[in-house]
């Protein structure tokens, strides 16, 4: 569903540019140059919006403050990977690298990873890691959370049933990588289920584990169990086992522009990592989160 939400932006977004070069080009060459940056740039001025707002709220909170130049780093950098994520890889190579169950001998000797998306993302968005684990030969899976707008909840028996399907094809338990909210929908399913015994570890790379503080904006279910301290949140932590934070890692970042406050993204008693200076989306890409992730197949 979400492939073909994106699929629609990005087809109008070319036929909004084609009718500028049609209507322009004849006038001025350069107004269609400077008209034709707008259109492919706009996004840089609501991210730049995000950073600002983050770098405000995030004055007062624990995590170590960027300077002026990370920041701007990050927002190059993340300028540089949306179109390629929400442009490209979700909405057209959504199924570019296929779950990967071989049921060989190899296979099951190796542990495999269960990938679950954030908020408005689709199985494409892990596509640089499953090309790469497809090379090692490990066993993967990234599931599609739909509905997109539903509540966080809804998405439990998706996760489940990717997580028994890992485990019959390796005959270990998985590792479970989580980008932003989908680290708030394994919490949700390892409650709702009591299935801690069923994963071997689970990493959250910017998930709000807390809330953050654009949640206030989201009209969508589950964007408000998104919002900072909300009562869907509350209750998920009240209804946690306390050895939970055990069973985590968390990634977060001083220059999330997605989730902030920063600390935020960690839990009270999980092996929370600072990766200074990265965005909310490339965060996941980092070299160190993805090289630091991987090594935990082998634990």
């Amino acid at each position: 569903m979400l492939a073909r939400i994106q699929q629609f932006i990005v087809a109008n977004l070319m036929l909004l540019m084609s009718l500028w070069v049609a209507l322009t080009w004849s006038y001025s060459h350069f107004v269609t140059a400077m008209g034709l940056l707008v259109f492919g740039l706009a996004h840089a001025a609501f991210l730049a919006l995000d950073f600002g707002l983050g770098y405000w709220i995030n004055r007062h909170d624990t995590t170590p403050h960027p300077d002026e130049f990370m920041l701007v780093r990050a927002w190059i950098g993340e300028t540089l990977m949306a179109p390629r994520v929400f442009c490209w890889q979700q909405p057209f190579r959504w199924n570019a690298e296929p779950d990967c169950f071989e049921n060989d001998s190899a296979v099951r000797k190796r542990r495999g990873i269960v990938f679950v998306h954030g908020f408005i993302c689709n199985r494409g968005f892990w596509n640089p890691w499953l090309s790469r684990l497809r090379q090692s030969g490990h066993a993967f899976s990234a599931v599609n959370l739909e509905p997109v707008f539903g509540s966080i909840d809804k998405y439990a028996p998706i996760i489940e049933a990717a997580v028994q399907r890992m485990t019959a094809a390796t005959g270990m338990p998985p590792l479970l990588i989580c980008h932003s909210m989908g680290g708030l929908a394994v919490r949700a399913w390892l409650s709702a289920s009591q299935a801690y015994g069923l994963v071997h570890h689970v990493i959250t790379i910017g998930t709000p584990h807390h809330g953050t503080w654009l949640g206030r904006f989201s009209s969508t279910e589950n964007g408000q169990q998104m919002r900072l301290s909300s009562p869907w949140l509350e209750q998920l932590a009240r209804r946690e086992p306390r050895q939970i934070s055990q069973l985590l890692t968390c990634y977060y970042s001083n220059c999330d522009n997605i989730i902030f406050p920063a600390s935020n993204a960690t839990l009270s008693g999980a092996d929370n990592r600072l990766v200074a200076g990265v965005a909310h989306v490339a965060l996941a890409f980092d070299k160190r989160v993805m090289r630091e992730s991987l090594a935990m197949l082998d634990l």
